[in-house]
């Protein structure tokens, strides 16, 4: 029988037979970050709009064309996230983290909102990792977060992936690079579309940030930010690349990385994977040491990146494998259904992956169940070993059966599937 209801377009249901793929990314990611230094930090799910109207910027295609906007029952515009940075900032923010000079480190793993055509790896609805540093100016932080990236990768297994990076300037020279990207594209004004049209008069540096083709095409030859960069700009960028050459972290210096946010300044970087064609940024970020005053707070640097778990996943490879059952519980006839219950949860509280029959299935249904399941045992309890307090432990590999008594069972299978994994 069909379903009535389905998931909404752009979004997925994460099954258990996947899930556990998220659940590997999601913990490595957060051994980094504890590895580092990070602490997690948990923010609404929708913000006051007006946050992300002037943090992420008028300008910007998230803003003019991505956001999941809405109106409370008291006339409030509220907006689903769009991004992780902004959200992070005001909590900084608003309970003062940055008092006396502290630095934050702070990672999420959180739901991204943005109403935009579905695509490999791209939802409506989809999960960012991300970490943001908030009070920290130097260039070595810049090469910190790259590196703890990379570190994640490696853990994760991923292979392949591209390091770049650039760095767009600050409010002391970017009114020169203003200057010249729109004597450059004066005369493609009519070429451009609509939105850039409109960003020519407001920042002309989001052009290049445009993924129309024609737009694409229009900006071949444009002025690279890297040339017009002012002193301090062009020591903080050299002193980021030192720190990765120190590090041994491959990178490629890219001007055309702007990155569409309205919020960057100086560093900016993406790590891109072939395996993704065209669509190839696995994560992207860069420093936006102007944010905290745009949302009313003081002058406080900041830097950060994102990154999505769906597109991750496509380009991870499928090593390893689901989480193994270590012991499945098998009741032979009704009077031993409540033992059985009984042997699995004091399995469970020993530590151990335990489950068993819920349907009245037969001991053969149970035992191609347990199979399925790849169990790397069974506990038999049948009339037999509830009259002699005995459990039938039966290893699923071998076929080889022993017999412990109950009252000692839950010791003696703790020791068994590291036995087991042993033989693997």
């Amino acid at each position: 029988m069909a379903a009535r209801y389905k998931a909404p377009r752009g979004t997925q249901d994460v099954l258990p037979e996947v899930s556990w793929r998220w659940q590997r990314v999601e913990a490595a990611f957060r051994d980094a970050c504890r590895r580092y230094g990070y602490g997690e930090i948990r923010t609404p799910l929708f913000e006051d709009t007006d946050l992300f109207v002037h943090g992420t910027g008028e300008t910007t295609e998230i803003v003019n064309k991505q956001m999941y906007t809405f109106e409370d029952r008291g006339g409030r515009s509220l907006t689903l996230r769009p991004e992780g940075t902004p959200p992070v900032v005001r909590a900084v923010l608003e309970h003062d983290l940055t008092a006396q000079g502290q630095v934050q480190k702070l990672y999420y793993i959180a739901p991204i909102f943005r109403y935009e055509r579905p695509q490999a790896g791209r939802y409506r609805q989809h999960t960012q990792l991300g970490l943001e540093v908030i009070g920290a100016a130097g260039p070595g932080i810049d090469a910190e977060v790259i590196a703890l990236y990379h570190d994640f990768l490696d853990q994760i297994g991923l292979r392949g992936a591209g390091t770049h990076i650039s760095s767009i300037g600050c409010p002391t020279c970017r009114p020169a690079l203003t200057a010249v990207l729109r004597e450059f594209f004066k005369p493609k004004l009519d070429q451009l579309c609509d939105f850039c049209q409109a960003r020519y008069e407001t920042n002309p540096l989001r052009i290049l940030d445009c993924k129309v083709p024609a737009d694409v095409e229009a900006r071949r030859g444009a002025p690279s930010a890297l040339a017009y960069l002012c002193d301090e700009c062009q020591q903080h960028f050299a002193g980021v690349r030192a720190h990765l050459d120190a590090l041994q972290i491959p990178y490629e210096v890219d001007p055309t990385i702007v990155r569409g946010l309205d919020y960057y300044t100086r560093t900016t970087f993406e790590v891109i994977h072939p395996g993704l064609g065209a669509k190839d940024v696995i994560m992207g970020g860069g420093r936006y040491d102007g944010l905290a005053e745009m949302l009313g707070g003081p002058p406080t640097p900041g830097i950060g990146f994102g990154s999505g778990i769906e597109r991750l996943l496509l380009v991870t490879e499928q090593a390893g494998s689901p989480p193994v059952l270590d012991v499945y519980v098998a009741a032979a006839g009704p009077e031993a259904r409540g033992p059985a219950l009984g042997l699995a949860i004091e399995l469970r509280r020993a530590g151990l992956a335990a489950d068993l029959d819920l349907t009245g299935r037969s001991l053969r249904a149970q035992m191609r169940e347990a199979s399925r399941l790849g169990a790397h045992f069974a506990a038999l309890l049948g009339e037999d070993e509830l009259r002699n307090g005995q459990v039938t432990i039966r290893d699923m590999s071998s076929g080889k059966q022993e017999t412990v008594a109950r009252a000692r069972a839950a010791a003696h299978l703790v020791a068994r599937p590291a036995e087991a994994e042993d033989r693997t």
